[in-house]
């Protein structure tokens, strides 16, 4: 008896010599076919609380521009003594005769004591006053910082050892005393003694100050890094090609220095938003009548005994943004360097 045959219908068998083996291209998924630049603002966008606290800012931002046209629609504007005219406003005490210091449909947020002037308009100049003094210091003392670093950094030898020693000194200096004793130097430089200050004489002096003791901490920040990064591959391959100093600083190392200049950036904002004021509540910044956060708590401080109203609205605004932009400052650093999440 022969074998029987395999059927012609029988199924082929598969082995595993049969199976191609060859590799399937690899499809990006997550965060490969992602640059630096969305890793981090898909970062952001998860944490709530920076994102909460990234609209509170641009909330102030847009009302501090905004004041002029916010002020023609209200129908009022921070200079006028409204009590000047109608003495009705006021009670015996010089006090704003209405509760809650004069609040109404006319006046929102009340009325200043003595001098009758409208709280909220001057509350929306005074915004505008200070963060456009602190927004200006923060942008010259970050170009200043960055120059000087980078530099120090790059260069190292002589210059690196000078410098160094200047950003020593600097950061010895108790700052806010030589505020208060520098203002009125600045002024006298310019203006008689016996004469007023102008306005813009006191914020361009405000932002020079403020911008000549607040780089030394940024531009050491940024030389210990450039430290680091000038003996890296790619600054050697930088130099190897014939690229000119300025070229290796602005391609080479200034892309990788742009995390802790932002970083820097956003916490140092509040920071001048709070000197301004408190130079301002000394005397010896913006001073009255022009609108500012720390004039209006200047003003405040006098009346809180019997009227906190005019303290308050300035005090919890003030409050808000810079808590809100420290928070910022946190949320921005840990989407740009998640190694650095608390």
């Amino acid at each position: 008896m022969t074998p029987p045959t395999p059927s012609a219908a029988a199924p082929l068998e598969v082995t595993d010599e049969s199976v191609d083996k060859s590799p399937t291209p690899a499809t990006p998924q997550g965060n490969e076919s992602r640059s630096p630049g969305r890793l981090a603002w898909k970062r952001f966008k998860r944490d709530r609380a920076g994102v909460v606290c990234a609209c509170v800012v641009i909330f102030f931002f847009v009302i501090a521009l905004a004041a002029p046209l916010i002020a023609k629609l209200y129908g009022k504007n921070p200079y006028t003594t409204y009590a000047s005219d109608r003495p009705e406003l006021l009670d015996a005490f010089a006090y704003p005769a209405g509760p809650n210091g004069g609040m109404s449909s006319e006046f929102w947020f009340g009325i200043e004591p003595q001098l009758g002037r409208d709280v909220f308009t001057f509350l929306l100049y005074g915004i505008r006053t200070s963060l456009g003094i602190a927004v200006t210091a923060t942008l010259l003392t970050t170009l200043v910082g960055v120059v000087i670093g980078t530099t120090a950094g790059y260069l190292g030898g002589k210059t690196d050892y000078f410098v160094s020693r200047i950003i020593d000194i600097l950061l010895s200096f108790p700052s806010t005393l030589f505020f208060i004793a520098f203002m009125p130097v600045v002024y006298g430089l310019f203006v008689a003694a016996d004469e007023n200050v102008p306005t813009s004489l006191r914020a361009v002096s405000l932002i020079l100050v403020l911008s000549f003791f607040g780089w030394a901490s940024l531009a050491r920040l940024l030389r210990g890094q450039v430290l680091g990064l000038r003996e890296r591959e790619f600054v050697e391959a930088a130099k190897v090609t014939g690229a000119s100093p300025w070229r290796i600083v602005f391609k080479e190392l200034l892309p990788n220095l742009w995390t802790p200049i932002l970083i820097q950036s956003t916490l140092m904002l509040p920071a001048y938003v709070t000197a301004e004021a408190g130079l301002a509540f000394l005397g010896v910044g913006i001073i009255d009548p022009t609108p500012d956060w720390g004039v209006m708590i200047q003003r405040g401080a006098q009346f809180y005994t019997e009227d906190l109203t005019f303290m308050l609205f300035p005090g919890v605004s003030m409050v808000i943004f810079v808590l809100a932009f420290n928070l910022l400052g946190d949320s921005v650093r840990d989407a740009l360097d998640p190694k650095s999440k608390r």
